[in-house]
């Protein structure tokens, strides 16, 4: 077969397999411009690559590219009405080869660009975490302590200008003050307008001329300083005290941001926490558990009196009302609990012996409990 003739029956058998660009958009062939161009829209957002992971939406979309390119076209359109896809290449020209469309251009089409260069409006400063380790005592009473924080303040030379003493920010010249740089676009869609933050001012609407020679136009500086901060009575271990506007300075005039202090209380030689109540063993004879006794009692107010009576057994528990940890931002306390632990010795002396051995005789023998059945 002569080369001619192959080329011919290969550009045959394109045609044959191509689909008709009115069908390709869903339109009828005296559709107007504008359903030509509402169709397209649907479609490109349909099948664009960037948004459809089918493998065959890629093919998709050049066929809709090449058939928008062509009935977009007064003329083309006209040709291939007359010839169908045996309108001439001249015509026709390199089709969606030639048709560079992003899912980008079609946002900004529809949406009339970015809004990214909206001049940017105050900003409140970051937040700080620091934390405090307490005593239980500390804990108990509540205390205030000395923070040592290091923060970014204003400049105290600019003020937080960023100018050099005596001079102020002038106005941007290539956004005129707004932060904002507007374009205007054509495309297929018509004439959008795109809108940038400007890169001379950074969104500022403003420059800086003359920087200060202390925070080098920054406006901010670092500083180490101390900040008092009150500590509740009752505050446990993983608590936050808040200290609002001590973090940060802010951004274009913001608040500062706020201060967090984690609470971390360290563990008693003595006592034991569980909730607001604290936990205390006490450690008595034998003769003090049978005849009872009265004793100090250490407590988070100092030493209290507590009654023990007779015939006290060990693991007894004893509560003292109003005597362990503060609730938090609320009235009262939580309480006391006394384990009573009696306490066997382990050497005796020679009367102790005795009095134990007389003690022992006087009280017989015990006798081991048997159970009865429960027949």
């Amino acid at each position: 077969m002569p080369p001619s003739a192959f080329r011919e029956t290969v550009r045959q058998t394109i045609m044959a397999v191509k689909r008709d660009y009115y069908e390709l958009l869903g339109v009828e062939r005296n559709a107007p411009e504008d359903d030509i161009r509402k169709a397209f829209r649907k479609l490109a957002f349909q099948y664009h690559p960037d948004r459809n992971p089918d493998p065959d939406a890629t093919e998709r979309f050049k066929e809709i590219n090449e058939a928008y390119e062509v009935l977009s076209d007064t003329d083309k359109r006209a040709a291939y009405d007359r010839y169908g896809h045996d309108a001439p290449q001249a015509v026709f020209g390199r089709g969606a080869e030639g048709f560079d469309f992003g899912l980008g251009d079609i946002f900004e089409a529809f949406f009339g660009g970015t809004a990214t260069g909206a001049r940017q409006a105050p900003e409140k400063g970051q937040a700080l975490h620091y934390g405090v380790s307490l005593t239980l005592e500390e804990a108990a009473a509540g205390v205030e302590k000395e923070i040592p924080v290091t923060r970014i303040e204003y400049c105290g030379e600019c003020q937080g200008t960023g100018a050099k003493s005596g001079t102020q920010p002038v106005r941007c010249q290539q956004c005129n003050g707004t932060g904002q740089i507007r374009r205007v676009q054509a495309n297929v869609f018509g004439r959008f307008t795109n809108v940038t933050t400007c890169p001379q001012c950074r969104g500022e609407g403003r420059v800086i001329t003359d920087p200060c020679p202390k925070c080098k136009g920054a406006g901010r500086e670092r500083k180490h300083i101390t900040v008092p901060v009150k500590i509740p009575p009752g505050v446990a271990s993983g608590m936050q005290v808040r200290v609002r506007g001590e973090g940060n300075a802010g951004h274009r005039g913001g608040p500062s941001g706020d201060l967090f202090v984690s609470i971390e209380v360290q563990e008693h030689a003595v006592f034991r926490r569980e909730g607001d109540d604290i936990l205390y063993d006490l450690d008595i004879n034998f003769a003090q558990a049978a005849l009872g006794v009265e004793m100090d009692v250490p407590t988070l107010d100092g030493n209290t009196k507590l009654k023990i009576p007779s015939g006290t057994q060990g693991g007894a528990v004893f509560r003292l009302r109003q005597k362990g940890m503060p609730h938090v931002n609320d009235r009262g306390r939580g309480d006391e609990l006394v384990t009573v632990a009696v306490v066997t010795p382990d050497t005796l002396s020679k009367e102790q012996r005795l009095l134990f051995e007389k003690l022992a005789e006087s009280l017989g023998k015990g006798k081991a409990k048997t159970g009865r059945s429960r027949s």
